[in-house]
């Protein structure tokens, strides 16, 4: 194995030429808005799961069950090869947005992890303790100020162990933007070895770069955890 051409070509992994993205920059890239437009989806979307009204639940139900009971990559070509052939979105608005490939991979990512999300709140929501509810009840209040002062921090802490691995399996799923063009990390290791007839070396060093952003990841949330926890932890007796 050849390490040389990872060497040569290093800055279309890590770092920016200054005419296009690294692919590790577009990687990081998609994961944040990815993962922030999902986030954003997944709170409300949540609290409608966990309700007791069906009108309310069942929707949110159905949208989760079609996004988690479908691959990914079938959820991605959908959005980037189906819905243009539909006459009127190609003659709306949304083709200004839907023609670019960098678009409708985050927006696929985003309503997926979006999904799983919303069924993580959501469970993390029904299973809320009953004695923060009665002290809520007992300092007076409704229940939107219960949700958003007791419920939803409550629930978002107990959802972090859960909440880090869908962030995990978000990055990686990321890997298949490189099947609508995009050179993401996945797909400047796979234009490397294309052209360099080395199935190895890119691979290999994309594997290494994952491996290192996850780490980052899981240390970032287990911070979190730690801090989101500390009310928890017995005091240190003098």
């Amino acid at each position: 194995m050849d390490f040389s051409i990872i060497l040569d070509n290093l800055q279309l992994f890590i770092y920016s030429d200054g005419y296009s993205k690294s692919g590790i920059m577009l990687t990081i890239e998609l994961l944040l808005i990815s993962i922030s437009f999902g986030l954003i989806l997944a709170i409300p979307l949540s609290i409608l799961r966990a309700s007791n009204n069906p009108i309310l639940s069942k929707p949110i139900w159905l949208f989760t069950y079609i996004f988690r009971g479908s691959p990914l990559l079938v959820q991605m070509y959908i959005i980037y090869y189906g819905l243009p052939e539909i006459t009127w979105i190609r003659e709306s608005w949304m083709w200004v947005f839907l023609r670019e490939a960098y678009i409708c991979a985050w927006l696929a990512f985003g309503l997926n992890t979006a999904a799983y999300t919303t069924e993580i709140f959501a469970g993390a929501l029904r299973n809320s303790n009953h004695n923060e509810l009665e002290a809520a009840e007992a300092f007076g209040m409704n229940k939107w100020q219960k949700l958003r002062y007791v419920l939803i921090p409550s629930a978002f802490r107990r959802a972090i162990p859960s909440y880090s691995n869908e962030v995990i399996f978000t990055l990686h799923g990321t890997a298949l933007a490189s099947g609508i063009t995009l050179l993401d990390l996945a797909g400047v290791s796979r234009s490397i070895s294309m052209r360099y007839a080395a199935p190895y070396e890119a691979y290999i060093a994309a594997l290494i770069l994952y491996g290192i952003m996850t780490f980052v990841l899981l240390k970032a949330f287990q911070l979190l955890e730690y801090k989101l926890s500390a009310h928890l932890r017995p005091l240190n007796k003098k």
